[in-house]
């Protein structure tokens, strides 16, 4: 079977550095390849992908500027018009307007999103006479609040479990995590409060947001906590930091305040072993399996309490459940069965 996927220029792959999309968009392009399928993408200039064919349709630049972004649109349509015969399945990451030319082709195509969705393109697009075309969200939560037409299946997101090291024997002082972007609605200032009242070591990982707003918030409410002794501010980290870090924590705090779509870092931590105690948005209620890979909570106090059980958590069955729910070889086979191309 031949495979095109498609994803917005910008970020060259493999991804140094940030690019979440991206990243996935490389797994499951290596995954795909790796299940016997011949893999061809069309993504940003420069980028390479091990056993896949790529075609460059938009330079290197993130945020791209403007005119770039409108660029890559008809660059997509030129292609597609071109070679869409060639393959019996287009996953798109990126716009939905790059599939206008195939909506009617019988080449099956899969809309992926990975944040939130607004719907006047999605009830624009349908339209039209359009066959074989599919909708994906990353989380069944995401999915409850678009109530938009199509095909639409919730579809998680996975990682390569075999780049994470599973840590199962930890000292009773080992350290909270709390890895993200630090802005308010993900809640790191609540995570700094539950590791003071329970005497715990917090290490923090992540960048700050540029936004004014969200600098006044690092200044303010999270710096004023680092002492570097039982608060602790790494800065962002790379993938073996990633590991390295999550591994040797007892837990990692999720007190999100928004309908977060997914949050890949909870697969990640449960990949090292490392349970999630999250609250209950968006997809944590999903994704966290109570009692084995985490606990869900729905406020500070509850999350306090939660950290008196950590010890109930085996390590080795949290890795266990998660590989078998969001490996990379899972989702992809998901994908593929929704697409009615596998049993």
């Amino acid at each position: 079977m031949k495979i095109l996927i498609v994803m917005d220029p910008g970020i060259v792959m493999p991804v140094n550095g940030y690019g979440g999309i991206e990243r996935l968009v490389d797994l499951y392009a290596r995954e795909y390849n790796k299940q016997g399928h011949k893999v061809e993408l069309l993504i940003t200039t420069g980028s390479q992908i091990e056993g896949c064919l790529v075609h460059d349709f938009g330079k290197e630049g993130f945020p791209p500027q403007k005119k770039d972004a409108l660029l890559a649109i008809p660059s997509a349509w030129k292609f597609l018009l071109k070679n869409h015969h060639r393959f019996d399945l287009i996953h798109n990451f990126g716009r939905l307007a790059y599939l206008i030319p195939v909506l009617n082709k019988p080449v099956k195509k899969i809309m992926t999103y990975q944040r939130e969705i607004t719907g006047r393109n999605i009830k624009y697009i349908t339209r039209f006479p359009n066959k074989n075309l599919l909708f994906t969200g990353c989380s069944a939560d995401l999915l409850t609040r678009t109530h938009l037409p199509g095909k639409w299946k919730a579809i998680h997101n996975g990682i390569d479990f075999s780049q994470y090291q599973c840590t199962t024997d930890l000292p009773e002082n080992a350290p909270l995590v709390f890895l993200g972007r630090i802005e308010r609605i993900k809640g790191c200032h609540t995570a700094i409060a539950v590791a003071k009242t329970t005497g715990n070591q917090l290490i923090i990982a992540g960048n700050v947001s540029t936004l004014p707003e969200e600098i006044e918030y690092f200044e303010k409410q999270i710096k004023p906590h680092i002492d570097s002794k039982q608060i602790i501010y790494i800065g962002q980290v790379n993938d073996t930091q990633k590991n390295e870090w999550l591994g040797k924590s007892k837990a990692l705090l999720m007190p999100i305040e928004w309908n977060e779509p997914f949050g890949i870092v909870m697969i990640e931590a449960m990949a090292c072993g490392t349970p999630v105690i999250g609250y209950t948005k968006g997809s944590v209620e999903e994704v966290v399996d109570e009692g084995i890979t985490g606990f869900k909570v729905k406020d500070k106090d509850a999350m306090i309490k939660s950290i008196a059980r950590l010890p109930q958590i085996n390590r080795n069955q949290c890795r266990e459940k998660a590989e078998e729910r969001f490996s990379v070889r899972t989702i992809a086979h998901q994908y593929l069965v929704f697409a009615g191309m596998m049993a």
